[in-house]
Order: C-alpha cells, then structure tokens, then sequence
C-alpha cells in the first residue's frame, strides 16, 4: 500500500495533447477516482501510473520511489480492465493464478493465495470453470481476483463495470467499495458515470480536455463546484445569466428575473463581472404562502411534469425563456399542473455565483 504522486505529467499522441501538466497527490489506502466525459484524458492517465504509456514530461511517484521509467511489471500495480481480458481457454483458477506463475511463486504459496483472492470475491466454487461459463458480473470478480492475487501495492481499475446491466453495476459497485475497506488498498478507479464515483469515492478529479478541473470530496464537488463545466457534468443544474451588482456576505446578482442572492465559487468576483447562478433543481421548493425572508423567488409557466415514484419532475419556462428543472421527493400529490403559473424560492445558501466561461459546459455521456 503506497501513496501516488503525479508531478506536472504530460503525455502527447502526434499533435494531440491527451494530459497537460497534471498534478495529483493520492493518499495510502485511498479509492481515488478519476471522472471525465469521453476523451478527457483519464485512461490516458491511469496508464502512465501503471507503466503502459511513458509520459513526455513530469514524474510519477509511489511513495518516495519515481517510477516514471520503470516498466509495467516491476511497479507491483494490480490492473482490472474494461473488457476483463481473460484467458478464454484457462479456468479461473489458472486464470487467477497467471500472474503468479509468472513471479516463480511456488505452487504451496500459489494455491495459498489463489484460494485467498477468489475467497474475497466470492468465487471459490466457480475455480475448474472457464471464464465463458460465467455471468458478465462473475468475470468481473475474476478479473479483480487475478489482480489482488499478486498483493499490488496499487490497484488499478478502468472503467470495470461499463460492460454490466444496471441492476448487476449496483450490486457489484458494493461489492468493490466493501472490498476496498476490508483490504484496504489504494485504488485508483477510472469512469464517466458520475453516480459511481459519487457513491464510491473517498476523493475524485474530474477531468476535461486534458487537464485536472477540480479535486476533492463527492460533496465538496457537488455542493461547491468552481466552474461551469463541473456544475453541469455532476448531477443536474440550472444556470440563470446575470451581472455581479454588489459584493459581501452575499453576492448579489441583477438577472431579467430580478436580484438574486447566492455565494461565490471563487474570490475575486467583482461588479459588473458577467455570471451565471446556479442551482441544483433539489435546492427549488415551490411557495406556499409567503417565501421566508431573505429567499430568492422567480415566476414562471409549467411545461412538463412527469412522476417516477420516488421523485416528481418539474420543467418551468422562466419569464426570459430560461428553463428550470425542479424535484420533488416523495411526492403524494403533484404540486402544479401543465400550463400552470408558479412562483419558486430558493435560499441563497443554495445558490452558487460563477464566472461566465462562454459556452464550455460537456456534454453529460
């Protein structure tokens, strides 16, 4: 179990700028997630740090130890791949033990350890089959067994779960976290699907073209993103335009649908910068009465509603044709109807000020 350091790490293919100069400090036993849109640069990253592509500037480190020239099979990294990558004509056992083998491990010590990674994944009665008897979910715990057998210092995983149904990714999305903290080692997990590394991770970096947007706890990065694209990317968000009016304990904001009050991203903002508000449709409730003081409020007509069960769905058509999406949870009765007029509040305390970037928002995959 080590720490990762990444120091300024670029990696080019042609012309192509894949990584820029990215830095990250990965702690011992931590499951570190690298989160991005389709061409972002996070495999890209995941196979520097495990020795299969050799950056063109900057360092990596496990620990104190700089591996940025060392080969992949002198790192003692663990890797799960997207496709599995099993020998099809191996049982698992074999399957498992390959690595093993390939170490001179001898064959009491082989077994020991064999027995010991299926037995954490829950496979130990599945050893004389071949991987093409087995369930897409089982090859998975395969492909992890074969990379805890060589007890790596870290585990790398690369989108693992993309190729599973829905109900399978959640089961084995507990499986991995409740591994993870039984093991103990550091993980590093690449994926798009923000819901996995926001149910999962103990820190993420979310990535976009290249380069490192922001770092930090699922919560901080939801309930204070810095930028356009990291609001937009994780969860759901609604964008009002505005300008910056005055600057304080709260930063106020002159929108077409009045002032609104909210807290900035970052320092520095200052009057008459151009922003957006944004807030996430949980944050808006419906008034029923008078809105508590101090509440922004806006107007707007109900073009869609649609009920999930848990959750009610709202589309509000703002007066300056800004849509807004809205929540409700556990829902008995639909607040408002097609057609209708509402008015909507929202506390400051929900309301995040950013810098207007132009149009830099990803598109969600």
């Amino acid at each position: 179990m080590v720490s990762v350091t990444l120091d300024q790490v670029t990696k080019r293919f042609d012309r192509v700028v894949a990584v820029d100069r990215v830095s990250l400090e990965i702690s011992e036993g931590e499951f570190f997630f690298l989160l991005g849109p389709s061409g972002c640069g996070k495999t890209t990253l995941l196979r520097m740090i495990a020795g299969f592509y050799e950056p063109e500037g900057g360092r990596v480190l496990f620990g104190d130890r700089d591996v940025t020239n060392v080969p992949p099979n002198e790192r003692n990294t663990g890797m799960v791949f997207q496709n599995y990558a099993l020998w099809p004509h191996m049982s698992v056992q074999k399957n498992v033990e390959y690595g093993l083998s390939m170490r001179s491990v001898n064959r009491e010590e082989m077994d020991k350890r064999v027995y010991r990674a299926l037995e954490m994944v829950q496979m130990t009665p599945y050893a004389d089959r071949s991987p093409n008897q087995l369930s897409g979910g089982q090859q998975q715990r395969v492909a992890l067994a074969r990379a805890l057998v060589i007890e790596p210092d870290v585990i790398l995983m690369d989108e693992p779960l993309s190729n599973l149904d829905a109900r399978l990714r959640l089961e084995m999305r507990q499986q991995i976290l409740d591994l993870q903290r039984e093991i103990g080692k550091t993980m590093i997990y690449v994926t798009h699907d923000q819901k996995e590394a926001l149910a999962m991770s103990h820190r993420m970096a979310v990535m976009n073209s290249g380069h490192v947007v922001q770092v930090g706890t699922a919560r901080e990065l939801y309930q204070n993103p810095q930028s356009q694209f990291l609001a937009d990317f994780i969860g759901e968000i609604n964008l009002i335009a505005g300008t910056v009016s005055a600057v304080g304990e709260e930063t106020s904001v002159d929108t077409k649908l009045g002032v609104i009050n909210g807290r900035p991203a970052r320092d520095g903002l200052q009057k008459g910068d151009k922003v957006f508000c944004a807030v996430r449709p949980e944050g808006l409730s419906f008034v029923e009465g008078e809105p508590p003081p101090g509440d922004n409020t806006v107007t707007g007509d109900v073009r869609n509603v649609v009920y999930l069960g848990e959750v009610e769905q709202y589309v509000i058509d703002l007066a300056d044709e800004t849509p807004l999406r809205v929540v409700e949870y556990d829902p008995v009765n639909p607040k408002a109807k097609r057609g209708d007029t509402v008015r909507l509040q929202f506390s400051p305390s929900k309301v995040v000020i950013l810098s207007d970037e132009g149009d830099v928002r990803a598109e969600t995959v």
